[in-house]
């Protein structure tokens, strides 16, 4: 069986609203766009034929992303969005100050499709995630990087 995917509701809705939205309305769109090329004559040599059919390449790719990923997804249960008592887990942002530097820094830990506006998203299999895993705010944690051994400090979990 394939590896879950672990993700919030309010993640999983947005997904599920997209696979939708492509499944239906744009799939219409790409077949108007194709329909549309057709008629410009000669395909071997119609660029806006074959642009559309490109587009349709990569949204049918799309969907069967989405599908996978609905298929295999897990809701998890993200807190009450206080970070107090409640440790790091899967769908938390986490603001970290890296041992030495003054400007904190915010992941959030998760899988890409968890994404939030410009917040950078660290796997929780990542070095980095596994050490924040668990960690509640005023934690120091470590972990190995490229760029040699790291120590961060949780300064919040939301």
């Amino acid at each position: 069986m394939p590896d879950a995917h672990h993700l919030s509701q309010a993640a999983h809705d947005r997904l599920s609203a997209e696979l939708q939205e492509l499944s239906t309305r744009g799939r219409i769109e790409i077949a108007d766009k194709i329909e549309a090329a057709r008629k410009l004559g000669d395909l071997s040599e119609n660029g806006d034929y074959h642009a559309a059919k490109e587009e349709q390449a990569k949204l049918e790719g799309r969907i069967v992303h989405l599908t996978r990923i609905l298929t295999n997804a897990e809701i998890i249960d993200a807190g009450n969005g206080s970070g107090g008592g409640f440790g790091v887990m899967l769908g938390s942002v986490v603001t970290v100050l890296y041992d030495g530097d003054d400007e904190p820094e915010r992941f959030l830990v998760g899988v890409i499709e968890e994404r939030q506006d410009d917040v950078v998203v660290v796997s929780p299999g990542s070095p980095m995630g596994e050490a924040l895993l668990g960690a509640a705010e005023g934690d120091a944690v470590e972990f190995d990087s490229p760029a040699g051994r790291q120590k961060v400090t949780v300064v919040e979990v939301s």
